[in-house]
């Protein structure tokens, strides 16, 4: 695995790197106001609606070491619960098992969130304080085809804000005439092969997990 580099040190590729925050402000300046202005501690009538109309959001963890994770989840909008204006709820669905983001949250609590809306081009953040929890009184009303989910993220919210529009518009990210057809990227079992060599049978990998899929197995 790379080593860390010292925090005084240049990079192997360029000695033009940013070391402080004085020097990160000499270049971009100081944020508006209004933009530090628009932080809460807590949902609104506005903001909770990113969330309820939400069908995705990327959570961000980190180990005590720092090293971080950034995961997906989805399911039908409004998955994630709003139990107050200062408390949420992810319900955890079956997944691989690595449980990257669990574990590193029962070392380090702290969570980052991103709440995307289908054809929206402002998201929303949440960033806060995350406990695992079983409660099943919390989690039955997560039930999403008749599965209760085993555990969830209850997140107590620290900071709370919406952000601009400009990576979606630069992005084009909506825009239809700009999606990528699925047959020119590598499938799952094409990825693997690349990894573990020719041996890996992909055809085979990808056929048994598109019938998983098909049946729901696992959802």
């Amino acid at each position: 695995s790379r080593q860390p580099m010292a925090a005084n040190s240049a990079h192997p590729r360029t000695p033009q790197v940013i070391r402080t925050e004085a020097q990160l402000r000499a270049l971009i300046g100081e944020p508006a106001a209004l933009t530090c202005a628009k932080i809460s501690d807590r949902l609104n009538a506005m903001t909770r609606l990113f969330i309820e109309r939400s069908p995705f959001v990327c959570i961000a963890t980190s180990d005590p070491a720092g090293h971080c994770d950034l995961s997906p989840r989805g399911d039908p909008a409004g998955f994630v619960r709003i139990l107050d204006e200062r408390t949420l709820l992810l319900p955890e669905r079956p997944g691989n098992r690595l449980a990257d983001s669990l574990r590193n949250l029962l070392a380090n609590p702290h969570i980052g969130l991103l709440f995307v809306v289908p054809g929206v081009t402002e998201t929303f953040r949440v960033n806060g304080r995350a406990t695992i929890t079983t409660d099943q009184d919390l989690l039955a009303p997560c039930a999403v085809e008749g599965k209760v989910p085993l555990l969830g993220i209850q997140v107590d919210i620290d900071e709370a804000y919406t952000q601009c529009s400009k990576a979606f518009l630069r992005s084009h990210l909506w825009d239809p005439q700009r999606f990528t057809d699925p047959g020119t990227m590598p499938t799952g079992g094409q990825i693997h092969r690349a990894i573990q060599g020719e041996v890996f049978d992909a055809e085979q990998y990808d056929v048994e997990r598109a019938e998983r899929y098909r049946r729901r197995v696992g959802f």
